[in-house]
This record gives C-alpha cells, sequence and structure tokens, in this order.
C-alpha cells in the first residue's frame, strides 16, 4: 500500500475474461497472455490431487538474522524460478497470502516483511544514527542481500505500492540479481518534496516534524492504529469492499500494533525524500511490466500511464474494476499476469544461474 492522503482526514463485480483486459501498450512491445491453461487444470484437477498438492505447497514462515535484526518472510515451491514478492506502505508479506501458494506451483515464491514492518524487527530510527535509516536505499539493500543470503539466486521481484520503488532501487543497485520487476499500482509518491507546491513546502515541513517530534505524532498513530480507522483506509483503496475482510483488517492492523511501529510509521510519512520511479525507471536494465488497477484513488491510472514510455517497460496492463492492491483484491487477474511474464522472461535462461 502507498501512504494515502486519506490518513491524515480518518476520525463482487463480475470482471471480464483475462484476455479481454484493456491494455495501454508502448509501440516497443505488445504483451499477449492467456489464462486457458490455468482454467483448464483447475477443471480438470481430481479433488486428492488438490489436497496433495496443497500439503505438497504448504506455506512456511521463516526469519532471516539480517544485520544483527531478525526478518520475516514467508516460503513456497522447491522448483522454477525464484520470485520474491514485495509489499507496500503499512503492509507485510500476509498481503501476498492469496498469491504465494498458487505461484508456488511453477516458482520458487519468497514474501518478505521489509525491516520495520510486519512481523520483522523495528528498530528506532532516532537510536541508530545520525542518518536516516527507513529509507529505499535501506529496504533496497535488504532486498538484495536476502536474494543473496536466502534465495541464493536470481530473482524476479512482484511489487505493490511503494514496494515498486525498492524493487527498482534495488534493480539499480545491483542489477546481476533481478531478472525482471512486475509493479501493481507503483506508487507515484505525490508527497515528494519535488511534486509539493512551493508555497505548501514549509507547512508540510512543519506539520511532519510536528508528527515526529511531539506527543501529536503518537496521539495521530493511535487514531490510525484502530480496526475501524484500517476498515475505512482500506474500503477507499478497494474497489470491491467485499474484499475488506475481518482477516484482511487484522492482516494489516496486528503488526502495527507491535512495539516500534509507531515510530516506523511516523518516520515514513515524514520521508519527503529519496527516489521516484521516474527517476529509476531510466536506469534499470531488466525488463518491466506494469500492472494498474483502474479504480485506485491514491494513485491514478492516467499519471501511471507516463511510465509506459520508458525503454525498460515493455507494457502497461489495465486491470479493470481494481483498486490499489491488485493482488489483494484480484488475485485471479494478477497471479496469471505474473505467471506469464515470469514464463516469457525466464525462457532467456535455459538453466538456473547461481549468485556467487
Amino acid at each position: 500500500m502507498a501512504l494515502p492522503s486519506a490518513i491524515f482526514t480518518t476520525p463482487i463485480p463480475t470482471l471480464p475474461p483475462f484476455s479481454s483486459y484493456p491494455k495501454f501498450h508502448s509501440p516497443k512491445f505488445k504483451y499477449q497472455f492467456s489464462t486457458t491453461s490455468t482454467l483448464n487444470h483447475q477443471n480438470i484437477v481430481s479433488k486428492l490431487n488438490t489436497q496433495q498438492n496443497e500439503q505438497h505447497l504448504k506455506v512456511q514462515t521463516r526469519t532471516w538474522n539480517w544485520k544483527g535484526y531478525s526478518i520475516r518472510y514467508q516460503y513456497s515451491g522447491n522448483h522454477g524460478p525464484a520470485l520474491v514478492l514485495i509489499h507496500g506502505f503499512g503492509a507485510n508479506s500476509d498481503h501476498w497470502r492469496k498469491n504465494i501458494s498458487v505461484l508456488a506451483e511453477s516458482h520458487r515464491v519468497y514474501s518478505i516483511d521489509l525491516i520495520g514492518y510486519g512481523y520483522s524487527d523495528k528498530p528506532n530510527p532516532r537510536e541508530i544514527g545520525d542518518g536516516s535509516f527507513y529509507t529505499f536505499e535501506t529496504w533496497a539493500t535488504q532486498l538484495n542481500e536476502f536474494c543473496l543470503d536466502v534465495v541464493k539466486d536470481e530473482a524476479f521481484f512482484i511489487c505493490n505500492s511503494i514496494g515498486g520503488v525498492v524493487g527498482l532501487q534495488a534493480a539499480v543497485i545491483a542489477p546481476k540479481i533481478c531478472r525482471g520487476i512486475l509493479l501493481l499500482n507503483i506508487s507515484l509518491r505525490m508527497l515528494h518534496i519535488t511534486k509539493q507546491p512551493w508555497f505548501a513546502k514549509p507547512f508540510i515541513k512543519s506539520f511532519q516534524r510536528l508528527l515526529r517530534d511531539t506527543a501529536a505524532g503518537k496521539f495521530f498513530f493511535k487514531a490510525v492504529a484502530t480496526k475501524e480507522s484500517v476498515r475505512n483506509i482500506l474500503s477507499q483503496c478497494y474497489h470491491d469492499t467485499s474484499k475488506v475482510t475481518d482477516e484482511l483488517v487484522q492482516v494489516i492492523l496486528s503488526p502495527g500494533l507491535e512495539p516500534g511501529a509507531a515510530e516506523v510509521f511516523l518516520e515514513f510519512i515524514c520521508y519527503s525524500g529519496g527516489p521516484l520511479p521516474e527517476d529509476l525507471l531510466p536506469l534499470v536494465k531488466c525488463p518491466v511490466l506494469i500492472g494498474w488497477g483502474d479504480k485506485d484513488p491514491w494513485e491514478p491510472i492516467e499519471m501511471g500511464r507516463n511510465y509506459s514510455t520508458f525503454d525498460s517497460v515493455e507494457d502497461f496492463i489495465v486491470l479493470p474494476n481494481v483498486g490499489h492492491c491488485p493482488q489483494d483484491e484480484a488475485p485471479h487477474l494478477v497471479n496469471p499476469l505474473v505467471e506469464s511474464f515470469v514464463a516469457r522472461h525466464a525462457k532467456s535462461s535455459s538453466t538456473t544461474s547461481t549468485i556467487n
């Protein structure tokens, strides 16, 4: 998830077949995909085989020690290309719970909690040093070292919202690690310092200082970190509000009640610097595919289309009647899109090369 402006004021439609999605094509490449084989497989698989497959593809939760911090990640699958799923602001690896086991049928799938989020450690940024800690450079470094230490292989990055900026930054820092990136409603970072009108910058900076340096910040966080507020925010960014279930609210809220979560939250909403997608896309060497829920109220699709002009972006796929978090709201659309993208680019290497 991205950082919505809505938090500052916070107190099943039938979808068309996947092959009929509206597409916004770049002149460079026409991306084609089909879910026919997936649907046929689902029709013929027996109940017994389904049960055996579900047992075989059980999602495992593990921890990884990174620079002395405990990092939670989930894993499933034992063959095929490696995928790393990267969540957005305020979310965690459970936001991919509808994708991991499905994708694990033909991939090795990892879903990581970025440091400061989910059930990974949440070090207090004030106790770490003079420089900023919760930055895209920090998370990108974490992602690349996760691939080296845990995945032990090149990987495709599948990213939502702010996680897309993390994936792009990681690919720029270490281009040999990332085989390709799929961006789902990547954050436009509308609160970035360069996108703020000149007359508003002093007020925004003062407001951020108020939240970070006074008790007002903790009060503000307590108002946001409630079931009612989380449900309200999710209902804004999900087009199909029936998908905003009690389970989803708990998935997002529970890690936010962990010690240190408030400090991380306040630190990031005061982070107006760092890279923008338009800064990173020209530097990326791997293929990029963008998918965009066209009902996203936070990241307008009209602005997202501009990213299709970059050479690294092979196509821009419109996900109809879907909001900001397509992987959770419409996994039946996203999972085949991931599979098609990965299959296309995995063919470039008949054998998997291990990173040393």
